[in-house]
Order: C-alpha cells, then structure tokens, then sequence
C-alpha cells in the first residue's frame, strides 16, 4: 500500500500503471481480433471471442491492483450475492464521473459477464482504449438529432439499426449490457435546463434500454439496477487515481426482466407509456435511495469486494 505518498506522486505512479497496461493489453487485443476476420470459422470466433473477453478481464483485474496500491479507499458495496458469472444482464446506473466505468468494472470483476457499453462513435479515435473497445464488439453509436432527422429523411432509423446488430453480436455468449440511462454525466447545469423532478439525478432515458430488451428480451434474465454514490463528493479521474477520493458507496438491486418490460417501444403508444411510467419509478426509488447512502455515516468495518 503506498496511500502514505503525496497525492501528485501517487497520481502519476497510478497513470503510468494504467497507461502501460493499457498499451501492454491493447496489443494482443487487436492482434485476436483481426484472427477472426482472417479466420471466419464460427468455432475458432466463439474461441477467440473467449480470449478477448479473458484479455479485458485481466485488463481490468491490474487495473484493481493499481487502485488498491495507490488509494485507501473504504469501500460499502451491497447486493452483489445474487449474481452469476454465467447469466445475461442488463445493467442500468446513474452517471456522475468518469470514474463511474472505473468502479462498476471494479465491483463487477468476475462477478458478472465484461460489461459492454455503447459508445458514441467519436470515442473510437481515443488512444487505445478506442481499439480495444472495437476489438471487444463494444457497439458505438451515431446519434441523429430530430432536426439532422428532418434534413435527411432517409437516415431515420439507422441508429435503432446498429443497436438491433450490436445486440445480435450478444446473443451467443453470456455479456452484461451497460447503459448509463440519464444519456450524459449530471452536472448541476444540466438538471437546472431539463428541470429534473429529481433531486440527484437527470431524466431517464427509455428509448435505450427498451430497445436492448426488445431486441435481446428473450436473452437478458436480469436487470441490475444500480446506484453509485461519491460522499466526499463527485470525484475526477485525476482524483480517483491520487487518493483523493476517500469513500464510495455502490448499492446494488437485481430483479428478473419480467414480459411486461418487453415490447415495441417506438411503435406501441401503449406499452411506451407503461415503460416511461415503470422508469420512472425506478427512477424515484433510486434518487431516494442514493440521499440515504449520502447520509449514511461510516461504519467502523465494510464488506470486501
């Protein structure tokens, strides 16, 4: 444990370990994925695809150890006994920092299936991460605004398009799809210009995760709602990695995707007003229940992730 050093000696000692093992994994990350375009024999994809997903994890697992080696951070981490290694999810949390994907792949690490998000289509450029994200079929996403929409008819539907082929890609080994369901970070100027009727959160959005269940519905066995919260406030990457932040609380619940969450949302009036009501209500339990662990005081021990 070096936490006794100061924080901008542990803050670049954290970034190279990262970045070196970034670079280090980056590597036979793209190597086994141009295999399997040289390679497209069905056996030897779902073997590689195998490899892939062992190289992430590992990615992820040094990426713990940096954490713990720089940073003394208490830990209170709840509801992590119901889940399976070998199951699909569909993973749904509030989104504060960049720091959120550091500790949802920390807490999740050989729990569940390698979260997969999806990703804005510029994030493919970012220095080997964007790669490595390419090389795991992590979707990324070209959003069309309403008015582009307006202005070029004939793209209407070609983000639902990509989703409905990403989702494919996920139906043939177990995987956790990750979606940060308020689209953006909350800043305090955000929910000021939505006018958010939560407290600590900015508005849901359905349209998403109605799709991912649509499309993989008959997959996905399980929703894990969870809900992340920072008591020494909202910390940076640059925070995250020199010790700065001190204590992190990630509350966890997991309930059974059920038949009334799954149906044509963009086309059934009916059944996208039960599942903006049904959001809704998730989202309200969640921005109480993200106060209470704000309030909560320390407790002299925490269960170990």
């Amino acid at each position: 444990m070096l936490d006794f050093l100061p924080s901008p000696v542990k803050g670049a000692l954290s970034f190279t370990g990262y970045l070196i093992n970034t670079i280090c994994l980056t590597v036979p990350l793209i190597l086994t994925s141009i295999l399997k375009f040289i390679i497209p024999f069905k056996g030897m994809i779902v073997w590689l695809d195998k490899f892939l997903i062992w190289i992430a994890t590992l990615w992820i697992s040094i990426n713990g150890i940096n954490c713990d080696l720089f940073n003394k951070i208490d830990w209170q981490v709840n509801g992590l006994t119901r889940l399976k290694k070998k199951d699909w999810y569909l993973v749904i949390s509030n989104h504060q920092s960049w720091v959120d994907i550091l500790v949802l792949q920390k807490i999740f690490n050989r729990k569940i299936p390698m979260l997969k998000f999806f990703l804005k289509k510029e994030l493919i450029w970012v220095p080997f991460l964007g790669l490595a994200w390419w090389a795991l079929d992590f979707p990324f996403m070209k959003r069309y605004s309403k008015k582009f929409l307006e202005a070029h008819p004939h793209l209407k539907g070609k983000d639902l398009e990509r989703t409905r082929k990403a989702c494919e890609k996920f139906k043939h080994t177990p995987v956790s799809v990750m979606n940060f369901v308020e689209g953006t970070r909350f800043t305090p100027e955000k929910h000021e210009r939505q006018n958010s009727p939560f407290d600590r959160l900015l508005l849901p959005r359905a349209g998403g995760i109605a799709f991912v269940l649509g499309s993989m519905g008959e997959y996905l066995h399980n929703i894990v709602n969870v809900a992340i919260a920072y008591p020494g406030g909202v910390p940076t990457f640059w925070d995250y990695i020199s010790g700065k932040t001190k204590r992190i609380i990630v509350d966890v619940d997991v309930f059974p995707v059920s038949k009334q969450m799954i149906g044509d949302y963009f086309n059934n009036d009916g059944y996208k007003q039960q599942f903006c009501d049904w959001l809704n209500q998730i989202w309200q339990e969640k921005d109480k229940k993200i106060e209470e662990l704000l309030l909560c005081e320390p407790a002299d021990s925490r269960p170990s992730i």
